[in-house]
């Protein structure tokens, strides 16, 4: 009885240790040029599916998008990613990433809403496309 006693509390302690020794979670805010319509955020948030395969493994835990602001807040685990290789999963899914510009050939996929204002992409006069579209 007391050697499972002692391995409960050793056990105890270990799972404590190893909780206080995990590093806290971070956030980075990421601007896009060409983030700016709900089809824009749902193309970017199912690669960010895709490639962040188990949420655990890739180090990003969520993220949370402000399309009147082209931006996305992305929280990660700093010992697994950093905002870098953060950035460079949006520009391979063909969205710009602060000064990074998205890959060519990823950009030529998206849909013409979702290109860069120059290139005709973005809201239009008069219609708005931040908002989730009504079926």
């Amino acid at each position: 009885m007391k050697k499972f006693l002692l391995s409960a509390v050793l056990m105890c302690g270990l799972m404590f240790n190893a909780a206080a020794q995990a590093p806290k979670a971070q956030w980075v805010t990421i601007t896009s040029a060409n983030l700016k319509c709900w089809e824009c955020k749902t193309l970017l948030d199912e690669y960010l599916k895709r490639a962040n395969g188990t949420m655990m493994e890739s180090g990003m835990i969520q993220w949370k998008f402000n399309l009147i602001k082209g931006e996305v807040r992305v929280q990660y685990y700093p010992d697994r990613t950093n905002p870098n290789t953060i950035k460079t999963a949006i520009v391979n899914a063909g969205f710009d990433a602060d000064d990074m510009k998205a890959t060519e050939e990823s950009y030529k996929t998206l849909p013409p809403k979702c290109k860069r204002k120059e290139d005709g992409g973005g809201p239009q006069p008069k219609k708005p496309c931040h908002m989730e579209p009504q079926n």
